[in-house]
């Protein structure tokens, strides 16, 4: 017995999913206006619900230098290399409890201790001995306060806790006088990006799922079988319309036999 060649399955698949990369952005071209349409709407749904929804904020930052003279008016080169080495664990023991909860008992905030973890972002600029207390919330003033006060209290008691030397303030948190937060320009990026990609997606589905022969082209990938001739595209209702001359003729023939024929 002969056996039949076996198809391999891969292939087959392939071959059902391939896509002219050519003709598919011929088909978003050909729908540019929607796309146009989609941006504009998700530029202004971003916009509207930034606007509406997403709460103003503001950052304050002070900032720490972790080092200090182990004599009172000499720094060392052990001081530095101590103060690089510390300076992540100011980062971490600096949203400890006992320095948050001083903080709000001190400024009589209305926050717990996890509310303001959140507000407050901790940093060492470039592997420095510099150590960033950044504080964002919708008041400016508040913000200000609180980056502040972080300084004060962590710089009197992580010393004590760490055995090291006493850190000092850099620089003192400013009154914020423009927002952080949120971005229209980003969020409408986002938001016009998103629409854009999610018609995208319609029109490539869309256009996967037409099967309709639209050239000769697409007959042969079909069936493997070139047509013979093309019906030309036209008003057919048109052709209608056009008369016969010979039709034409014998139409006014019998015209004139009936004309005759009323006359006898």
């Amino acid at each position: 017995m002969s056996q039949q060649p076996q198809t391999n399955p891969a292939t087959v698949e392939e071959q059902e999913i391939e896509i002219d990369l050519l003709d598919l952005f011929s088909f978003y071209l050909s729908k540019l206006p929607f796309l146009i349409l989609a941006l504009a709407v998700g530029v202004a749904r971003a916009v509207l619900f930034t606007k509406a929804v997403l709460p103003v904020k503001y950052t304050a930052t002070s900032k720490m230098y972790m080092v200090s003279a182990s004599s009172d008016s000499v720094v060392n080169l052990s001081d530095l290399n101590l103060g690089t080495s510390i300076s992540q664990d100011y980062v971490v023991l600096m949203k400890s409890r006992p320095v948050i909860e001083d903080v709000i008992k001190k400024l009589e905030l209305p926050y717990t201790y996890e509310t303001l973890c959140k507000m407050i972002n901790l940093s060492v600029i470039n592997n420095t001995r510099i150590v960033t207390i950044a504080v964002t919330g919708r008041d400016p003033q508040e913000a200000m306060e609180i980056a502040n006060q972080m300084a004060r209290t962590s710089k009197l008691q992580l010393p004590k806790v760490m055995e090291a030397p006493t850190p000092i303030i850099a620089e003192n948190a400013v009154l914020p006088t423009e927002k952080s937060s949120p971005s229209y320009r980003k969020n409408a990026l986002i938001g016009g990006l998103i629409a854009l990609l999610a018609v995208l997606v319609v029109l490539t589905i869309m256009y996967m799922m037409d099967d309709t022969l639209k050239s000769a082209d697409d007959v042969e990938k079909m069936f493997g079988v070139m047509p013979l001739s093309v019906i030309p595209d036209g008003n057919i209702e048109g052709l209608s319309k056009v008369e016969d001359p010979k039709g034409s003729q014998s139409r006014r023939r019998q015209k004139k036999n009936s004309e005759k024929g009323k006359r006898a």
